[in-house]
């Protein structure tokens, strides 16, 4: 089974880079500097920021359902990001370097099962998760600190 995984769209983003920092504060987000790699992972490009690198560190609603799983979680986004544009089964070195929490979800935004895989097994993974037709879709997370990564849906 072929599957995708995608990133977020810049445009949702691209209005908060033009405010100053307090305006950043008033709306609960930060604009930060990377200063190690790994270590902030941008949902729109799905590559690490380098160190120096600004970013936008924001409260992000992933899960937009009309479910108790709605969710929101903070997340980054480089500066001067460009949309992940992944082929069919690729997985980002992003996602291959870290743990992750895969969680499979209905089309009515209910979860149905869940894992936790090392990067470098993701493959298995979600094939596995999207294996059930009920599943509709994926959503990655990073299993240490929570966040929100990507989504994954069949091809």
């Amino acid at each position: 089974m072929s599957f995708i995984i995608s990133g977020l769209g810049f445009g949702q983003f691209a209005p908060l880079l033009a405010l100053s920092d307090e305006q950043l504060l008033a709306r609960n987000a930060r604009r930060l500097i990377a200063d190690r790699h790994p270590g902030f992972p941008c949902r729109v490009s799905l590559v690490d920021a380098s160190p120096g690198e600004r970013v936008l560190l924001v409260n992000y609603e992933h899960l937009p359902v009309a479910s108790p799983y709605r969710a929101r979680y903070a997340i980054y986004v480089r500066e001067n990001a460009i949309e992940a544009r992944l082929a069919a089964d690729e997985i980002p070195p992003v996602l291959e370097k870290r743990l992750l929490s895969l969680r499979a979800f209905s089309a009515e935004g209910m979860l149905l099962d869940a894992e936790v895989s090392e990067g470098a097994a993701l493959a298995g993974a979600i094939e596995r998760l999207l294996a059930p037709p009920e599943v509709a879709y994926l959503h990655l997370h990073n299993a240490r600190p929570g966040c929100y990564a990507a989504r994954v849906d069949r091809v």
